[in-house]
């Protein structure tokens, strides 16, 4: 299956906003990670991010970071295929 590239926003709550959530994506799954916007404030924060690799692992990556308790929505024009 080819590349894709999704975009989405990350919400994070107080307790995760010093923690390397992007990193740790990056580095967990074969994705590649791409900051589009970011606002981090003490005690809350997102990042719109577009994450490029297979379909499948970017769903497995998107999943973890729900458990992982970050708020993930979609962002407009969010899926282009490569």
């Amino acid at each position: 299956m080819g590349q894709s590239r999704l975009r989405v926003k990350f919400t994070f709550p107080p307790d995760l906003i010093t923690e390397p959530v992007v990193w740790r994506l990056g580095r967990e799954f074969e994705v590649v990670t791409n900051i589009r916007r970011a606002n981090v404030e003490e005690n809350r924060g997102w990042v719109i991010l577009e994450l490029d690799g297979a379909p499948s692992e970017i769903e497995r990556a998107l999943a973890a970071v729900q458990s992982w308790g970050v708020q993930v929505d979609p962002v407009e024009g969010d899926l282009i295929a490569g």
